[in-house]
């Protein structure tokens, strides 16, 4: 059966239309709130067991439940904080609760949640969704002691990289730039430190992280395959504190206090990398020495910042920032070398109260990511450029209309600033000049209405549509994305659950995050290059094992993609006023199957996440034609994570992974072309069908302890990992070797040859709080 717009919309009509009508129930709304700090709670799980009803708490911290009259008992709770237990009584009006959750006792309990979490879950509508809190990253073994939410999100199924030493998240087969990855709402177009190795979100300013793999819900759009929804710590009102850490190569700092109590806060948080001050002395000490090669300067540093305003009882107002840059330098007698990238962001935030009902959130937003490239050759100096700004106002409401639905609607307009490979050539005495590159200015649009429909006790429904738009050079795309997702309880520990999206992306990445330099150029949508279009559906059993200890959950999903870009063989992708005669369109389809067990409750919790999957690409003017598959189709993916509480001061953390290898492109054979008569012929290598090679399986085993240190004053901890315990030499490239007969100095052969990055490495963390 053919599916067509028009019957989706007679889909959603005849839902709000024919659905039945519940019985009498009443809104309980409010905030959840950490009691010390008056710090809202992303994420906080409100339930009532009894109904196996629930919800997750906003960005602001709100919950909104439909409840029928009588007396029920509410439940409230989030990692790291004690439950809390209350019993209300619901009759003929609807009612505000505000909850305030104690800290837990000790940083082990962190990880200790109480089942109604996994319940609570289990009756979600939402699907491919994984929240995380930046307390559970901390306790994670990590590279060099530097935690990383991204790279923790890697542990889930379905989300994988290409491999140590590349950034960006392969996510149920798209690429990189096919990630809507939002700081407080505002697009991070590169969200990589150190060529991929750290991303540039600090855990210490970092609230939560929501990872939606399909099932979209109507209100993000302009990407494919994932959102990664950021939110910053909104800081305390109640008292000032300070926390941080001292690691090897990092160290990190954040100060949060109110600035008038009860009515507004502050946070704010750096963090910067200090292996360039040991190396400019290495280089500084060895430069008189003739057979010294310098070593390349290179650091990051990253500052997180918001401020929050209570401006009565129905208003509050935020402004956030983000300013990150890397720095990477080179130098010697003849040759000069210097790169430097960045995000910049910045956003403010209005949130209003119409009625108990009704919230509207309104903000304006800018957000940029640029990077340089300069270079000095002799008496010539290069300059390459290359960046996007984009300046966004968005409104969002929610209004809760009672008898089950919650509705969101809004609307968006970014107008988008390109400037693609700026390239500028200059002798010193300016007799030698030339530049090339492109600029573009273009427009995106997008409007969107949802509904959340509990129907009843066993069934719930999530059905909306999103309008985009995108303007650019006089060309004009528009489209409709449908999305819709349902969850039917076949008893009370067992769930299915099906989702279905469309989903648009207007602007594209042209040499993305996992080249060895993040040289990334975001190119729009033009009267050339068509806009990319994605299509998923998911279906998935969850159940409750164990008197509700462990969460297993099973989805199958299915991708189609298209318009999916590539480039011809030998583009030149920098020095090019005509960039779009380089690029290819084709297909692609990914498919797969992902298996997740989870425990979050007791001394011992954790995960075990299988993927199965398949991801191929087609292109006409590409392997003749034929599909194959791309370099991130991964057939297997293992990932297993146990955190262990020995005793109050003393936990045990691991991770292992297991991936297939990377696909990839080898020669099969090599001819000699004598092209100068005279000369040793030129070796030509012959390719055969594309990515028909597998590098060698990717395995890893992490190990960790976190101990609890008992300062006079405040918390503190050390925290102890060591990355790849047993030392695998997991492959980065390869290249092939020439071997020769010295005798007759001819090349005979070629050897295949291995590159790896990282052996063993032990590291140490002190974090303090005080």
């Amino acid at each position: 059966m053919r599916f067509t717009y028009p019957s989706f919309l007679y889909i959603i009509a005849l839902l709000f239309l024919s659905l039945p009508a519940l019985a009498q129930t009443h809104l309980l709304q409010g905030y959840v709130r950490a009691a010390g700090s008056g710090e809202y709670l992303v994420g906080a799980t409100v339930s009532v067991p009894g109904l196996q009803r629930g919800t997750v708490t906003d960005e602001q911290g709100f919950y909104s439940l439909n409840l029928p009259n009588g007396e029920h008992v509410l439940q409230a709770t989030y990692i790291g904080f004690t439950p809390s237990s209350q019993t209300i009584t619901v009759a003929g009006k609807a009612q505000r609760l505000n909850i305030a959750l104690e800290a837990a006792s000790n940083q082990i309990s962190e990880v200790q949640v109480e089942s109604a979490s996994l319940r609570q879950r289990l009756n979600d509508t939402r699907m491919s969704v994984d929240i995380l809190s930046s307390r559970d990253a901390k306790l994670l073994p990590s590279l060099f002691g530097e935690v990383d939410l991204i790279k923790t999100l890697q542990l889930k199924p379905g989300v994988q990289s290409s491999g140590e030493g590349t950034a960006g998240l392969y996510v149920r087969g798209g690429g990189p730039d096919q990630n809507l990855v939002l700081l407080d709402d505002a697009v991070i177009y590169n969200a990589s430190h150190l060529f991929g190795f750290f991303s540039v979100f600090n855990p210490d300013a970092v609230k939560s992280v929501e990872l939606y793999k399909g099932g979209f819900p109507a209100q993000f759009g302009g990407r494919l395959s994932s959102v990664v929804d950021v939110k910053q710590n909104e800081g305390s009102d109640q008292q000032l504190s300070a926390r941080g850490g001292l690691g090897l190569i990092a160290s990190r700092l954040t100060v949060e206090g109110p600035i008038q109590k009860d009515k507004s806060s502050f946070i704010l948080s750096g963090r910067r990398t200090y292996v360039d001050i040991f190396t400019r002395q290495l280089n500084r000490l060895n430069e008189n020495n003739d057979d010294y090669n310098p070593i390349p300067d290179y650091y990051f540093y990253d500052l997180n910042g918001k401020l929050n305003f209570k401006l009565g009882k129905k208003d509050e107002l935020s402004l956030s920032g983000y300013y990150g840059r890397d720095f990477f330098g080179f130098k010697d007698s003849d040759f000069v070398f210097g790169f430097d990238w960045g995000n910049t962001m910045a956003n403010l935030r209005w949130r209003h109260k119409f009625s108990n009902n009704l919230y509207a959130t309104t903000s304006m937003s800018t957000t940029g990511y640029k990077y340089n490239i300069n270079n000095r050759i002799d008496i010539f100096s290069i300059k390459l450029t290359s960046d996007i700004k984009d300046y966004t106002l968005k409104t969002d409401f929610d209004w809760f209309l009672g008898k089950g639905h919650s509705l969101k609607f809004g609307a968006l307009a970014t107008r988008h600033y390109f400037t693609v490979g700026r390239l500028n050539f200059t002798s010193e005495d300016n007799s030698q000049n030339f530049s090339s590159g492109n600029e573009f200015e273009a427009s995106e649009f997008g409007a969107y209405v949802s509904d959340d429909y509990t129907i009843n006790a066993l069934l719930s429904v999530n059905y909306g549509l999103r309008v985009s738009a995108f303007n650019s050079g006089g060309k004009t795309y528009s489209a409709l994305e449908p999305r819709a997702s349902a969850k039917y309880n076949l008893n009370e520990s067992t769930s299915v659950k099906a989702s279905y999206a469309s989903m648009m992306q207007y602007v594209h990445l042209v040499a993305n995050s996992g080249a060895s330099l993040p040289t990334d150029i975001w190119y729009p949508s033009t009267s050339f290059v068509k806009p990319q279009r994605s299509q998923q559906v998911a279906l998935g059993l969850n159940k409750l094992l164990g008197k509700g200890r462990y969460l297993l959950t099973n989805e199958v999903y299915y991708k189609w993609m298209r318009n999916q870009i590539d480039f011809r063989d030998g583009a030149n992708l920098f020095v090019n006023d005509s960039l779009e005669n380089e690029f290819l369109f084709g297909r692609g389809e990914s498919y797969g199957n992902e298996i997740y067990l989870e425990r979050v409750k007791g001394k011992t919790t954790g995960w075990l996440g299988y993927t199965l999957s398949w991801t191929y690409r087609q292109f006409e003017e590409i392997n003749e034609g034929r599909r194959f598959p791309t370099r991130y189709d991964r057939r297997h993916d293992i990932s297993l994570v146990v955190l262990h509480q020995l005793n109050k001061r003393l936990s045990l953390t691991g991770s292992f992974v297991f991936g297939t290898g990377q696909a990839i492109s080898l020669p099969v054979a090599r001819f000699p072309l004598q092209d100068v008569e005279g000369k040793n012929p030129t070796i030509i290598p012959v390719y055969e069908d594309r990515n028909t090679f597998r590098l060698a399986p990717y395995h890893r085993l992490d190990l960790g302890a976190v101990l609890k240190l008992k300062p006079k004053r405040g918390e503190a901890d050390l925290t102890f990992s060591v990355y790849n315990v047993y030392n695998r030499r997991n492959p980065y490239f390869v290249y092939f070797e020439q071997i020769k007969d010295k005798t007759i100095d001819e090349t005979v052969g070629f050897q295949a040859k291995q590159v790896s990055l990282f052996p063993a490495i032990p590291s140490v963390t002190y974090n303090f709080k005080f």
